[in-house]
């Protein structure tokens, strides 16, 4: 229940901690800013509580949060969605439709969402334990920020997102499967391997926005079928919602800003953000002033 004058949500079987409105929000704004801007919006999610001193909210409440972001992308690309859908299905039963864009984009987003089903499976109980660590944290996003800085500086940026194929969607949807790990970022991991196939910011930004709602609306979908299999509510459904509400709309703003961002600017600003925030992250916990 909604932890407001008070009252804090009650303690689930899933073992999260209670959280109040008031961190409900500010994991809203986190997880909207963080899911789309390549900085890992998981490794912010772990970040936010040890700076504040907070418990760990859990992956699953990480999860299901990750609906309102959802629901960002699918109405911000409703009409390219609704184009591949309907274009794909069609496609099934006319076969002079299946070399159109949108029939193959469908396929691509099938392709591409295959490894982090696969892995997120195999190594579901790591996640939600062992990888969420400060170090690995800390680590990945230094590591990740510079692949993503070399990337950007030597790739070719010369396709289009019309000249997507499908070597391209196995290779996004595995850089995608990294994001498994709290630090790498998804949408880091998966803008770098569009870049690397030799994708333009615009475009890699774009097929990574549209090949990430399968993905989130799975975990989301996962995280929720635990969350209502807990007997006691979990983590309260009153901070789920807040939280859920506050990402959608953070969200979209995100994603409007990064792609206008992208059509003229380099990713460098971000590359320096992760590097900055990893290195003083291994510093405060290797400090012990935060775990």
């Amino acid at each position: 229940m909604l932890s407001g004058s008070g009252m804090t949500a009650p303690r689930g079987s899933l073992g999260c901690p209670p959280v109040t409105w008031y961190e409900a929000i500010v994991y809203g704004i986190v997880q909207g800013l963080t899911e789309f801007l390549p900085i890992s919006s998981s490794g912010h999610l772990l970040l936010v509580p040890a700076f504040f001193g907070w418990e760990d909210p859990g992956a699953l409440f990480t999860a299901i949060i990750q609906l309102g972001t959802m629901l960002a992308v699918v109405l911000y690309f409703w009409r390219d969605l609704i184009a591949v859908i309907t274009t794909w299905v069609r496609s099934w039963y006319t076969p002079s439709l299946r070399s159109e864009l949108n029939a193959r984009m469908g396929w691509y987003l099938v392709i591409g969402t295959i490894p982090i089903v696969i892995f997120g499976f195999i190594f579901r109980n790591q996640i939600e334990t062992a990888a969420r660590s400060l170090y690995i944290v800390g680590t990945m996003l230094i590591v990740f920020g510079l692949i993503l800085g070399a990337i950007d500086w030597a790739s070719r940026k010369e396709r289009v997102v019309e000249s997507v194929k499908r070597n391209d969607a196995i290779a996004v949807g595995l850089a995608q499967a990294l994001a498994l790990i709290p630090g790498v970022s998804r949408s880091g991991a998966t803008i770098s391997a569009g870049l690397l196939m030799g994708l333009t910011r615009e475009a890699a930004a774009r097929f990574s926005f549209l090949l990430s709602i399968p993905a989130i609306v799975l975990s989301g979908l996962y995280g929720l079928y635990g969350e209502l299999g807990s007997s006691s509510g979990g983590v309260g459904l009153m901070p789920l919602i807040i939280a859920t509400v506050v990402s959608f709309i953070v969200g979209y703003a995100a994603i409007a800003f990064l792609l206008r961002w992208l059509a003229r600017h380099s990713l460098y600003v971000f590359v320096a953000y992760r590097v900055i925030l990893g290195v003083l992250v291994l510093a405060l916990a290797a400090g012990g002033v935060i775990s």
